[in-house]
């Protein structure tokens, strides 16, 4: 998962068509860390998307604009649009973030 750093790189990471994963996380966050406990697997399984992270503290405009308003959040982007948003409540578990990935378009 590449860590992104400024807004341009999140311009860059969600601008093209295919598919990116974004993860929404702080470093305060109990379960961002258990998210990253398991989040490897599925990214390993799931490699059709780009995957991105991003620590909302230090980008609060981005959080706000995308409607982030838990975390973890794992936003899916497409050529510049957000297509998907798994909030945080049902980000808690392996199981959870499999069923939304295996829930979006091809």
């Amino acid at each position: 998962m590449q860590n992104i750093e400024t807004n341009d790189q999140f311009t860059a990471a969600i601008s093209g068509s295919k598919p990116a994963v974004v993860k929404f996380y702080t470093t305060w966050c109990p379960d961002c860390v258990r998210l990253n406990m398991f989040i490897d697997d599925i990214i390993r399984d799931y490699g059709q998307y780009d995957w991105f992270e991003i620590d909302r503290d230090h980008f609060p405009e981005l959080g706000e604009k995308y409607q982030v308003l838990g975390i973890p959040s794992l936003l899916v982007f497409q050529n510049g649009e957000k297509i998907a948003h798994l909030h945080s409540a049902n980000a808690k578990t392996p199981e959870e973030v499999r069923a939304f990935l295996q829930s979006l378009p091809s």
